[in-house]
């Protein structure tokens, strides 16, 4: 706990005319007392320092940390810093003041938390900067880097600098000689950002200088399953065709990925065909990934009875359901309101435990198909017995449904909560808050959060965009014609 606490909250609390340079700004209710989570207080203080100086200069927010005497540790910067996970700003100011602390040498975590926060926001230069600091502290970078500098490259489109990572890998201190699974990492990173073509070529060109490469089935599924998830049949075919020709021999997974991508393109009846024939080879059985696909195509077709055979029929050859198989069934029923069934696969779930407890996605389905914000509580309930957390997306599937429902207090406090456990806002809460309020013609609450939003540099999707920019152009008429 932080000296100070109790006089500086108290100051707070009676100067609310020092708001005025931003009416939106919110202090977040420390924990009780007597918490048993001091670290989570002193992380939700130091946020509201932060928070509350957030228009200031940068050496002044410096000067208010010094100045509250608490004890840094590894644990609460991470803290602090995840609870600015979709806010750049304020992580980077805390990150920086923390990096110069003479008394505190902190590890490779807290680096790859800021770089993972500022590469997700697409801040590539301030990611440059904290990253050469980390090279020169020797030890530091590690996997973890590795992998969140190819996902944020990658995820930006800028190829170039993914591969140039895996080129620099030596000069990490990774070693010299070709890691596969680097190199499999980096694949599956641009196969995922569709970067398949770049993805295959790469694989082409490190396959003839290294045999390793080749003869590994596992990377050439990761190019395989790039080409099904860009929808592109025609080129996985040809892919397909290459890997017989190299005499690597497909697995259980190269099939699955193939199944999938007919279920995609809508060839369920060839999918189909494909999925009975591996029951009767002993080494190609269909596993449980393989028949969630299966199950949900078929519920995609709407053939639900279908579905709830294979169903049954995996179970029968002993192929056991996974939470993804039962929230598969779970997701549809709920449309066709079919609830009976719906909550007796839910008892089920939690009967069978393990693989099948019922997980953030059973939980999404369930709230949606609530019809009044009173049965929310109940849910939640179960949902905290069963030991699933809420999650941002929940808080955000909370969000639209109160606002749906016009319940404005249960809107505040859902917002109040997600603030105080560090789970947002993120892009999709201000989505829902803009979107929200122009539905019921609050157009001045609604654009009072899309200035929230762009002041923490997030980024608006195209129909949000369209939405502000004709709620603008209706201010503007209105000023004109005043």
């Amino acid at each position: 706990m932080p000296r100070n606490m109790g006089f500086f909250l108290l100051g707070l609390r009676n100067y609310n005319h020092s708001f005025i340079f931003n009416p939106r700004t919110r202090l977040l209710h420390s924990l009780p007392s007597n918490s048993t989570d001091p670290i989570g207080e002193t992380a939700i203080f130091i946020q509201n320092i932060i928070n509350f100086r957030r228009q200031k200069p940068t050496n002044e927010i410096e000067k208010a940390l010094e100045r509250c005497g608490f004890e840094l540790t590894e644990d609460l910067v991470l803290n602090v810093l995840h609870r600015h996970h979709s806010d750049w700003q304020p992580a980077y100011v805390f990150f920086n003041w923390v990096s110069k602390k003479s008394d505190l040498s902190i590890g490779s975590e807290p680096y790859n938390k800021i770089l993972d926060i500022l590469g997700k926001m697409r801040r590539f230069e301030e990611l440059h900067q904290v990253f050469d600091e980390m090279s020169e502290r020797k030890g530091l970078v590690n996997e973890v880097t590795y992998g969140i500098l190819l996902n944020r490259y990658a995820a930006a489109h800028m190829v170039d600098e993914a591969i140039g990572v895996f080129k620099r890998r030596k000069d990490f201190g990774f070693g010299f000689e070709l890691d596969l699974l680097a190199f499999q990492a980096l694949l599956m990173w641009l196969c995922r950002y569709k970067h398949v073509e770049v993805a295959e070529n790469l694989f082409y060109s490190f396959g003839k200088q290294h045999e390793l490469v080749y003869s590994d089935i596992k990377t050439w599924n990761i190019v395989l399953n790039g080409w099904c998830v860009r929808g592109n049949v025609h080129e996985a075919k040809r892919f397909w065709s290459d890997l017989l020709a190299s005499g690597c021999h497909p697995d259980l997974f190269t099939c699955g990925i193939f199944i999938n991508a007919l279920t995609k393109k809508g060839k369920l009846g060839t999918a189909l065909k494909l999925f009975r024939a591996m029951w009767g080879y002993k080494r190609c059985n269909p596993d449980v990934t393989i028949c969630n696909s299966i199950i949900n195509a078929l519920c995609f077709k709407k053939r639900i009875p279908e579905a709830l055979q294979v169903f049954e029929e995996m179970k029968e050859r002993g192929c056991e359901p996974n939470a993804a198989t039962y929230n598969t069934l779970i997701k549809y029923l709920c449309n066709i309101r079919r609830m009976e069934k719906v909550y007796e696969f839910v008892d089920e779930m939690e009967r069978k435990q393990g693989d099948c407890l019922p997980n953030h996605v059973t939980y999404s389905f369930l709230l949606k198909s609530l019809k009044r914000a009173e049965e929310v509580p109940d849910l939640l309930e179960r949902m905290e017995r069963n030991g699933c957390s809420l999650i941002g997306d929940t808080y955000n599937l909370l969000l639209k449904l109160y606002m749906d429902w016009d319940c404005q207090e249960r809107v505040e406090q859902t917002w109040n909560e997600m603030e105080r456990h560090g789970l947002g806002p993120d892009q999709r809460s201000y989505i829902v808050m803009i979107h929200g309020y122009c539905d019921k013609g609050r157009r001045d609450d609604a654009l009072r959060y899309y200035r929230e939003m762009k002041s923490k540099g997030l980024k608006l999707e195209p129909r949000t965009e369209k939405l502000v920019d004709s709620m603008n152009l209706n201010c503007d008429e209105k000023k004109l014609a005043a």
